[in-house]
């Protein structure tokens, strides 16, 4: 499909730059076949059925961002995906000034070795030394924020909170998984009270979910991987829902592709442990998932075409002249959309 019916103008004031307080207060979009409904976080468990179950990522978002030098050059790095104990791929700035095996300082103690350029630019860092990698980022990274938000203002120290879910256990993510923002523990209470279940799963979101389709062909856009797992038991307990009527809504695109990637034709969620670099685009057929919430997207992104593939094309190219119109609130610190086929 060419990418350019995946577009839309949208007006720079829509994009929230920080989340509402609190955080089930922002507003959401109930969108089915058809109809449109406007409403807010809170009115959740109105929307939903019991026996219904709701899939939250637990990633941790961590201080992924560097900035360091090599020798007078300034060079920024942001991590986006684990390859060994102490390995990180990442998209570097300044990466012209860089040779295999240079060795950049971040100040605090913290440098790494740059190693093997990829054909997407980005670089292996090796770090050096031998305490966890984890704790040198939290001495010399900040939290990343992702660019539409962090091209108007800087980060701050509201964002080590704002940008992580009630949910985050697992440390690994460079982007959080934005849906699951505006969960509150007195939402979470309001959801079991009226008999609607939740589960984890882990899906370490990568920067590359912030790279522009620059494919004018869908079928020409190469998809970033990421690292995720489903244990037996989740998996078990997801099958057990649908068996019994009940629906899975993933909470958020990160949930949602994982669920899918570990989904069989028969429709049997499996234990999945690996990358998954699954893309999803209108003509897919949805074979875990029976309904989706999650944030308002950009033109041309692939979790737009996400979107249009569970609920079409049209559908959500009136959904999101609504949101606009109404002033809806756009992106990772946004308001909130759910879509149920």
């Amino acid at each position: 499909m060419l990418v350019d019916l995946f577009d839309f103008a949208l007006p720079p004031e829509r994009i929230a730059l920080r989340p509402a307080a609190p955080r089930d207060a922002a507003r959401m979009l109930v969108v089915t076949p058809v109809a449109l409904g406007d409403r807010i976080v809170r009115d959740l468990p109105a929307q939903l059925r019991r026996g219904d179950l709701l899939v939250f990522n637990d990633t941790r978002v961590i201080p992924a961002q560097l900035e360091g030098t090599r020798g007078e050059a300034r060079i920024g790095a942001t991590l986006h995906k684990r390859e060994g104990p102490r390995r990180w791929r990442a998209f570097v700035r300044n990466a012209r000034r860089l040779r295999d095996g240079d060795v950049i300082d971040f100040g605090a103690g913290v440098a790494a070795a740059a190693r093997d350029r990829a054909d997407d630019g980005s670089w292996a860092l090796e770090f050096a030394g031998d305490e966890p990698v984890e704790l040198l980022l939290e001495r010399a990274g900040r939290m990343p924020l992702p660019p539409y938000i962090a091209g108007k203002r800087a980060t701050d120290a509201r964002d080590a909170d704002d940008y992580q879910t009630m949910f985050a256990s697992e440390p690994g993510a460079v982007a959080a998984p934005t849906a699951a923002l505006h969960f509150t523990p007195e939402l979470m209470a309001a959801l079991a009270a009226a008999g609607i279940e939740h589960a984890t799963l882990t899906l370490h979101v990568g920067a590359g979910t912030f790279l522009p389709v620059k494919a004018d062909d869908t079928a020409d856009h190469r998809m970033h991987a990421e690292w995720g797992r489903i244990d037996p038991a989740t998996a078990d307990r997801l099958n057990a829902v649908r068996a019994a009527g009940g629906r899975v809504i993933a909470v958020g695109t990160t949930s949602l592709r994982l669920i899918e990637s570990a989904a069989g034709k028969d429709g049997v969620i499996r234990p999945f442990e690996g990358d998954t670099a699954i893309f999803i685009t209108p003509g897919y057929r949805f074979r875990g998932i029976d309904g989706l919430m999650t944030n308002f997207h950009l033109p041309r992104s692939t979790l737009f075409m996400l979107v249009s593939a569970l609920m079409g094309l049209e559908t959500m190219q009136a959904a999101y002249a609504h949101a606009i119109a109404q002033g809806y609130r756009f992106y990772s610190y946004g308001d909130a959309s759910l879509l149920l086929p």
